[in-house]
């Protein structure tokens, strides 16, 4: 059974920066692409970030130039490091792998999802 488990979650001022881990376990980790997405009170879950087997990354507009996700098979770890938060990116992170190599945008293309990691953003 393919297990997914974030950390690093928590409450930083703006202008901070966190790391969020998220550690796979029941699949070959590097064969599949990863994805973070979030959750804000109110509002539907959003694409912020994907890595694919090939080490290719996409960002959501609104992450761009702040964030970095990366990924080390050999600890079958996704990592999402965050700078220069904002208010705005306070949500429920989730990361997610893929049903596929490649990097995709996509929820519904995405299997198995952890059970997220709360990301508070002070001002």
């Amino acid at each position: 059974q393919v297990q997914l488990v974030e950390s690093g979650g928590g409450l930083v001022q703006v202008g901070g920066s966190l790391r969020l881990s998220c550690t796979a376990s029941g699949r070959t980790f590097s064969d599949y692409a990863m994805g973070w997405f979030r959750q804000a009170p109110g509002k539907e879950r959003e694409f912020v970030a994907t890595i694919g087997w090939s080490l290719s990354t996409y960002y959501a507009d609104s992450v761009e130039d702040r964030f970095t996700i990366s990924r080390d098979n050999a600890k079958n770890t996704v990592y999402l490091q965050m700078n220069s938060l904002k208010p705005e990116d306070t949500a429920v992170y989730f990361c997610a792998t893929s049903r596929y190599s490649h990097i995709t945008v996509n929820a519904y293309e995405y299997d198995y999802w952890g059970q997220g990691t709360q990301v508070t953003v002070s001002s």
